[in-house]
């Protein structure tokens, strides 16, 4: 197969398209979503067209991504297309722009924060920044789009660092509120904190995660260790919250392109 040239092909060389995903070429999963942290800074030559490979692989119908720079994830959703046959809308939640995060000349630094993908057209976007982001700007990005042939209200978010727990209730408090005004949600994200933790309880309020065994519970009880880890340091941080929708099956995939991994979800059409 003649592959697409640019930036990542090392020395100019098209990269491998490795291993077919499932389904036919072009076809995404109609009632699949995911979510996947890219890890940042952790690119690499080759890592925009592995990171496509990855997402070709599963195919999810929506696909939340953060800490996303924009520049790549045009890269990724360009391999998408020209490789694997998958169209890709794209709505972006940028909360700053880092030139050592995102590259680009000091005057035009990257866009750095949130990207939604979706194969459905998107519509009725808000991208909020948490008053207190801790110790870099965070916030949500929402949209309403398909899943599963249905219209429903679609979040992404990045929550702050692990030891910051007193900001992410906040954030906690700010996105809940905005889930809450929705029957139908999915709420994706990397929230930096298990599911015992204290701040997630608005979220545990609201919604169930797509990991059936996974449920809120005190810390030390051992309630909570048959969450599946999402992490290469054997933590869950990573959800699919749903709001009226239930979920049919889930996968959590590692990957070699970054520190977290790939989070998917197949829903019951309710």
């Amino acid at each position: 197969m003649a592959l697409l040239l640019g930036p990542s092909a090392p020395g100019g060389a098209a990269p491998a398209a490795g291993p077919p995903r499932f389904g036919a070429a072009g076809e995404v999963v109609p009632d699949r979503v995911a979510t996947w942290n890219l890890c940042n800074p952790c690119g690499g030559i080759g890592h925009d067209f592995g990171r496509a490979k990855e997402i070709a692989r599963y195919a999810p119908q929506v696909i939340g991504l953060q800490e996303a720079c924009v520049r790549d994830v045009e890269q990724i959703r360009t391999y998408l297309e020209e490789v694997y046959g998958l169209v890709y809308r794209v709505e972006y939640g940028t909360v700053l722009r880092n030139w050592n995060r995102c590259g680009g000349p000091p005057w035009r630094p990257g866009g750095f924060g949130q990207a939604i993908l979706s194969a459905a057209p998107m519509t009725d976007r808000v991208n909020v920044e948490y008053p207190d982001g801790g110790s870099e700007d965070r916030g949500y990005l929402a949209v309403t789009t398909l899943v599963g042939g249905r219209p429903v209200r679609v979040f992404n978010t990045h929550l702050a660092e692990r030891r910051q727990g007193g900001v992410r209730a906040g954030q906690v408090e700010v996105l809940a509120a905005e889930v809450a005004r929705h029957d139908r949600a999915i709420v994706l994200g990397d929230f930096n904190a298990v599911p015992y933790a204290p701040e997630l309880g608005p979220m545990w309020a609201l919604a169930l995660d797509t990991d059936p065994g996974c449920r809120p519970a005190t810390a030390g009880t051992g309630a909570g260790d048959v969450c599946t880890v999402t992490t290469d340091w054997n933590s869950k941080f990573d959800y699919v919250f749903l709001r009226g929708i239930t979920p049919r099956t889930h996968r959590v995939r590692p990957s070699p392109y970054s520190d977290h991994h790939l989070l998917y979800s197949d829903l019951n059409r309710d």
